[in-house]
């Protein structure tokens, strides 16, 4: 073998292994490149490119049911004050009959009162009568309860719609409404009042 030979051939080997490294490390370039274009394109991780974007939830009243509620509120509160005027109206004057209290019916041209007539009403604004201070207070507590339906947060509420039909009540009797009545009055503030404490509020008068 000539020398020749021998350096020809390592030559050979030589210029050859260049060409096999560079094909044996390519894949690993491509492999990098793949993983970059991996992270860039979500497959790993991708950025929200939305998150600025995204709309803010915003809330707009309701006008047309607050109105509605207004409107339900008011109306139940005049109901009771009504109701409330009436009661101690008719209390009123049933504790006038039976106190032979005629003057308050002059006006109305009530002059006479017969012995049965008088005799019921003693009746009624006895302490267990129709129209006595406890069946009073309580079909006023009653009516407002179901007014708002055991809500708590209308107690006050209904507390000035009562006063306001107690002061009309006064006004159309002519001034201060009979004692049964102011007993009464006070039977119903401590309802509101015990209500208010049941349901933990805070009442007006405390």
């Amino acid at each position: 073998m000539s020398v020749n030979g021998i350096t020809g051939a390592g030559a050979n080997v030589y210029e050859a292994l260049p060409a096999t490294q560079a094909a044996e490390t390519k894949p690993a370039e491509e492999t990098k490149d793949n993983a970059s274009q991996k992270g860039e394109n979500g497959v790993v991780y991708e950025p929200s490119k939305d998150s600025a974007s995204v709309p803010v939830k915003k809330y707009v009243q309701n006008t047309e049911l607050i109105n509605k509620m207004k409107a339900d509120a008011e109306a139940h509160t005049n109901q009771l004050k009504n109701i409330v005027e009436q009661m101690m109206g008719k209390q009123s004057q049933t504790y006038g009959i039976a106190n032979n209290d005629m003057w308050k019916f002059l006006a109305s041209g009530k002059f006479e009162v017969d012995e049965a007539t008088k005799l019921q009403a003693q009746k009624d604004i006895s302490e267990d009568g129709y129209w006595g201070v406890k069946q009073t207070s309580s079909r006023i507590l009653d009516f407002a309860t179901a007014l708002t339906g055991g809500d708590p947060s209308k107690i006050e509420d209904m507390r000035k719609a009562f006063e306001k039909g107690y002061k009309q009540a006064e006004k159309t009797w002519g001034g201060e409404l009979p004692e049964i009545s102011k007993q009464t009055y006070d039977a119903v503030m401590a309802g509101f009042d015990k209500m208010a404490e049941d349901a933990g509020l805070t009442t007006a008068t405390n």
